[in-house]
């Protein structure tokens, strides 16, 4: 057969011609085949080597379809929608965006940085031109000078207060010892009790002027650490703002005195946009300060006149021993005191 195939080649020609045909006729068609996905190595193909034969055969025998029939083409649409990665079809351009974004804003950090630490050494080197407003930088000036005050009467109002904690603990301890001696001591039974009675009144008046120092105390404390912080925290950031102010201002000025043919008209524009916009985040701080400041005086007297007649009324009823002034006087600045020897309830309890 191989001989007369080599003799007849123009017969041979035609008969591939007509297998193929066969192939292309009676194959399934490729486009019902695009969703089709096949991974792994693709087992050996045996084709037949008769003429006219169109299928193939793999090592168990089997008929197989040729690779042609079997696999997608190259460019088949391949569906992809079950892909929970690719359902959001947005995925990859906002992770870009994000990143953008945070690209932006440390580049934009590190310009301000650079241009206000430039200005804060400039003006510590006496070569940089500053913004002062002096009735405002010296209103401010007061305030910080009062809050070091404030602190230092605070921290002498703890400091009466914890001793004279202790003096009353004291003559808590002191009184009960009068008063198991009296048992003990019939012959002096009667001035161990005057001297008890004496120790245990002492305590009651001592717990009703420590209710008062405890309310003093707490009050300054609020007054100090918290109004006045406040107002301070306000003034740093209206600090702040200052120091950007001027590095832009002086940012413009420098780009608006130099050459014309060395700075662009675009990069001027910028710089002034720019300077406008830490203008009026400059003006509104600074107005902020200026009406935080005249509260917080106002504020201040009133809390203070309150406190110092309370210091002086409990403090003058206490040591003259009028215990009715003492207790008017807690009435009246509202102080309610808590209950002797009153201990915080268990965990059980709560």
């Amino acid at each position: 057969m191989a001989g007369r195939d080599m003799v007849n080649g123009g017969g041979e020609v035609d008969t591939f011609e007509k297998d193929l045909k066969e192939i292309l006729e009676d194959g399934p068609n490729l486009n019902d085949m695009h969703n089709t996905v096949q991974t792994g190595s693709p087992q050996k193909i045996m084709t037949s080597s008769y003429p006219g034969g169109s299928g193939s055969f793999d090592n168990t025998g089997s008929s197989q379809l040729p690779r042609s029939q079997t696999m997608p083409p190259a460019t088949s649409h391949v569906s992809l929608s079950n892909n929970p990665a690719s359902s959001n079809g947005d995925f990859l351009p906002k992770t870009v965006q994000t990143a953008q974004s945070k690209i932006e804003t440390i580049k934009s950090w590190s310009v301000n940085t650079f241009k206000c630490t430039k200005q804060y050494i400039a003006e510590r080197l006496g070569k940089g031109s500053k913004t002062v407003d002096l009735e405002l930088e010296a209103q401010i000036e007061v305030l910080r000078d009062m809050q070091r005050k404030y602190a230092n009467i605070l921290r002498l109002a703890k400091n009466l207060n914890s001793h004279f904690c202790n003096v009353v603990q004291t003559q808590r301890a002191l009184g009960e010892a009068f008063s198991e001696q009296a048992q003990r001591s019939p012959e002096l039974q009667e001035e161990f009790s005057y001297n008890c009675e004496t120790q245990r009144a002492l305590v009651k008046n001592g717990e009703v002027l420590l209710g008062a120092m405890n309310f003093f105390t707490s009050t300054i404390n609020t007054l100090c650490n918290k109004t006045m912080e406040d107002t301070l925290l306000t003034v740093r950031q209206y600090e702040a703002a200052r120091l950007e102010y001027d590095a832009y201002r002086n940012e413009m000025e420098a780009l608006q005195l130099a050459p014309r043919e060395s700075t662009s008209a675009t990069k001027v524009d910028g710089s002034k946009r720019k300077f406008d916009e830490h203008k009026v985040k400059f003006e509104k701080l600074r107005a902020d300060v200026s009406i935080k400041l005249k509260f917080l005086d106002e504020n201040r007297v009133k809390v203070m006149h309150k406190q110092l007649l309370l210091f002086h009324n409990a403090v003058s009823a206490y040591f003259t021993g009028n215990d009715s002034a003492l207790e008017a006087t807690l009435k009246q600045f509202n102080i309610k005191l808590k209950p002797a020897n009153t201990e915080k309830p268990s965990w059980i309890e709560q």
